[in-house]
């Protein structure tokens, strides 16, 4: 399996909230994030290619930065009693893509 990242990425596990259309906000749990998207583990499968909003907070500059993001799904496997889905951002805004650089630096 090729990895498609476009982006460096850095280990991040905080809690995160997935919205998809059409379904109640779940729980999750990043595992990694980058400046085109984001890993996380949820308990429910997700369909590659499905569209959504999801929120996390990254410390940046010692201080919490919420980040909120249309993103949609480009993959999602059984892992660890979890399922791994990994997000690519849609449209970023000007503020989360500032933090998430900070982030990353």
């Amino acid at each position: 399996m090729k990895d498609q990242r476009q982006s460096g990425r850095k280990i991040v596990k905080v809690k995160a909230v997935v919205a998809m259309e059409g379904m109640g906000p779940i729980p999750g749990r990043t595992s990694d994030v980058g400046s085109n998207g984001v890993s996380i583990a949820v308990d429910y499968p997700l369909q590659v290619g499905q569209a959504g909003q999801l929120s996390f907070d990254l410390l940046v500059d010692g201080k919490l930065a919420p980040i909120a993001a249309r993103a949609k799904v480009i993959y999602c496997i059984f892992s660890g009693g979890d399922f791994k889905v990994g997000f690519q951002f849609l449209n970023l805004d000007l503020n989360a893509m500032t933090q998430l650089s900070r982030f990353l630096r």
